[in-house]
């Protein structure tokens, strides 16, 4: 068989070409805004009659973006930004067509973009077009942060600590922003930073920006920024920490067979300490997650493992340094496997910028001991570094170690099941053009363990280019069969894929469609043998509307020759043998409605074959309702009809879930979520309650409850109170 090391020698020579091409000036470098020092005291109340206001230089002409992005925008934007030796300040105005009313969901933190009336802010600190910060509002005051990483995406599990208030007038609505320089992180001494303006009036059906973006792009862009000019280097943060201690107390009960529950009381916390204006250490101790958003419950029909986001806070500051290594099926490190279950002690993590161009992450875990199942403690560490090359590209090393403690006092049955460690060691090189209309990547990994079983090989690689009407990708993976990853989500093994896509949209000139256009996708999967075991085709229509509704058409072809024995209903039925070929042909239909209105609702199905020469039905709907901007209501509907030859007959499941979303204000939210799912037998609510009493400072009253049917019957239930401070300096 040929050296996995050279199977992609034609996408490793397009990548490195596409690297030196990309090597130019930044797209929008004449655009820049000034920013002069003050200072006069500031109050944060939207209403901007502050002098400095008066003379500060504005940011305005916006461009359009959609629905097209040939002129300006038709709703007028202004931007002015200052500072002083603590704040970043911005003050923005919106002007709106008379007649014309808000659309917003909820004052919901980290609002959905699409649904709401909004502007964001896009920071590159570092000019570095890849990595920032994101700070906006939407139109009654809901406030966004996140973090920005590979170019334009936006983390929003992140949070900080800053201030926002949005005022409304006859003709405009503004807002008014406060951003300590402590939450967050920049080089010391620069004078020029990237930044970007966007809005999204719903009203209009317009999204626009300070500078020119190509439609096929979000306005996240980093590729397309302009220039903050500073009249002098931002202020030194000087001595920068943060305590973030909690206080909690738990209570609960379990009927299920093996759970038990005690009430607790836990103490913890984590610090933050700026060790340069651009690098930060995070320490955890005893650290506690209970007020997490929980999963959305899915129906499971492949036969693989789901990959589920993490939400955990202290994981998130500069996490693209961590988990956007390979890809989405291919990740050396998924910090979701570090306390599964397992409580953990205490944890410590480096991450940020050591210069303009180089950037490191590093972090250290420690979990508890489990004497009930045997699991030792565990330690788990890793190392990133990323390092720039051209304008855009990077070249970046990862190293994950999964280590357990006092292994040699295990018993020998508990060495079957727990591994002593498990190493990864990877290199890749990720491509962004200058222009954002290439983008790639290629990437070696290799496993380490104890046993030559466990010492496996994974690669990738990818070339995708985006215009204003074409876009296509290709992209090849190898995993060996010994490839182990047990800190990673790796879902597959021992195989070879070719995958790829390619869609063109059509532009008319008309009053109801804004673009529409053919599609193509294909997964194919081999053996190491090159003999076929999986493939997927997908031809499809998408058509979308000036109105932001959109409706896709698509029919598929697929094919499956199982590895392994599988269910196909993913019920604990009899199972399909393993070598059994499998082949069908489907339609899949979706259509969403406008956000504009106060009902929204989308519907999907898939209709079509299915395993063993069955057929398969499946309905998806979801409905939303909003009394803005104090309540949001939605619905997710999900059935399943698997008509199957003996033994499996019919087998039909739903699922279920209802969430309702109360912020009385902008501080004070609670949020409910009840999931029903017939395929896993379990009922799941989650009530959170949660007061933010000061800047990033809050007080929740979380209750689960997760209930199991027949033939698992049982139920267990929580009830905590937790309270947050977060004391700077």
């Amino acid at each position: 068989m040929t050296d996995p090391y050279l199977k992609s020698p034609v996408l490793l020579l397009a990548l490195l070409l596409f690297g030196v091409y990309s090597f130019a000036q930044k797209k929008n470098a004449a655009y820049n805004i000034h920013i002069q020092k003050t200072e006069e005291t500031f109050t944060i109340d939207g209403k901007g009659d502050e002098a400095t206001w008066q003379k500060a230089e504005p940011a305005n002409d916006f461009f359009m973006v959609l629905p097209m992005d040939d002129r300006k925008a038709t709703q007028p934007s202004e931007v002015k930004m200052a500072y002083d030796d603590k704040h970043l300040y911005l003050l923005a105005t919106f002007f709106k067509t008379p007649g014309n009313t808000y659309v917003v969901e909820s004052l919901r933190r980290d609002f959905n973009f699409g649904g709401n009336d909004n502007f964001l802010l896009f920071m590159d600190p570092f000019n570095n077009q890849t990595t920032g910060f994101s700070f906006g509002a939407n139109a009654y005051g809901a406030q966004w942060d996140g973090t920005m990483s590979n170019g334009g995406s936006v983390d929003l599990n992140w949070d900080s600590k800053w201030v926002s208030e949005v005022e409304h007038y006859e003709d405009k609505w503004v807002v008014e922003m406060a951003i300590p320089f402590k939450s967050i992180r920049y080089e010391k001494g620069v004078k020029e930073w990237g930044i970007n303006f966007s809005r999204l009036d719903i009203s209009t059906n317009e999204k626009s920006s300070w500078t020119p973006i190509p439609r096929q792009f979000p306005t996240a862009s980093l590729a397309f920024t302009g220039n903050l000019v500073w009249d002098n280097p931002p202020p030194d943060q000087g001595l920068n920490y943060s305590l973030i201690p909690y206080v909690l107390g738990t209570v609960g009960d379990s009927s299920i067979d093996g759970i038990t529950y005690d009430n607790d009381f836990k103490v913890g916390g984590d610090v933050k300490l700026g060790l340069s204006s651009s690098l930060n250490l995070d320490l955890t101790i005893n650290p506690d997650f209970s007020q997490v958003d929980v999963d959305r419950q899915v129906a499971n029909l492949t036969r693989f493992e789901l990959f589920f986001p993490e939400r955990r806070q202290f994981f998130l500051e500069n996490a693209d340094l961590f988990s956007s290594f390979g890809y989405e099926t291919i990740r050396p490190f998924f910090s979701r496997r570090i306390g599964l279950g397992v409580p953990i002690i205490a944890g410590a993590r480096v991450s940020g910028n050591l210069n303009r161009n180089l950037r490191l992450g590093l972090m250290d875990m420690q979990t508890e001991k489990v004497d009930e199942t045997g699991l030792p403690s565990q330690n788990f560490a890793v190392l990133s570094l990323q390092q720039k090359v051209f304008s855009r590209s990077n070249i970046g090393l990862m190293f994950v170690n999964k280590e357990s403690m006092d292994y040699e006092a295990l018993a020998d049955s508990l060495k079957t099941t727990y591994t002593k460690f498990n190493r990864n060691l990877g290199l890749e090189y990720n491509l962004a053009s200058s222009d954002n209309k290439y983008t790639g990547k290629l990437f070696m990994l290799k496993s380490l363990g104890p046993e030559s079983t466990e010492n496996g090989f994974a690669q990738g690689a990818h070339l995708a280019y985006s215009s204003r009407q074409w876009n296509w990708r290709v992209q090849q993976e190898y995993i060996s069969k010994n490839f182990v990853s047990e800190v990673g989500y790796v879902p597959r093994t021992n195989y070879i894929n070719f995958n790829g896509s390619a869609g063109y949209l059509f532009l008319p000139a008309s009053e109801t469609v804004v673009s529409h256009g053919p599609t193509f996708s294909g997964q194919y999967y081999f053996d190491p043998s090159m003999h076929t075991t999986d493939y997927l085709s997908i031809l499809g229509y998408q058509v979308n509307f000036l109105n932001r509704s959109s409706f896709n058409l698509n029919l598929f072809n697929e094919y499956v020759e199982l590895l392994a024995p599988f269910d196909p209903t993913n019920t604990d039925q009899e199972e399909l043998a393993t070598g059994t070929r499998h082949h069908w042909n489907g339609v899949y239909m979706e259509y969403s409605s406008k956000p504009k209105s106060l009902f929204t609702y989308s519907f999907a199905s898939r209709l079509g074959r299915y395993f063993s020469s069955g057929y398969r039905t499946n309905l998806n709907a979801q409905f939303g309702y909003r009394f803005q901007p104090y309540v949001s209501l939605g619905a997710t509907l999900s059935y399943n009809n698997l008509d199957l030859p003996s033994p499996w007959y019919t087998t039909d499941f739903w699922l279920v879930g209802t969430e309702a979303y109360i912020t009385f204000t902008n501080k004070l939210f609670w949020s409910n979520l009840f999931q029903y799912n017939e395929q896993s037998r379990n009922f799941s609510l989650n009530s959170r309650f949660q007061w933010r009493y000061t800047p990033a400072s809050d007080l929740f009253l979380v209750f689960n409850s997760n209930e199991q049917l027949s033939p698992l019957e049982g139920k267990v239930w929580s009830l905590t109170l937790k309270m947050t401070y977060w004391f700077n300096r």
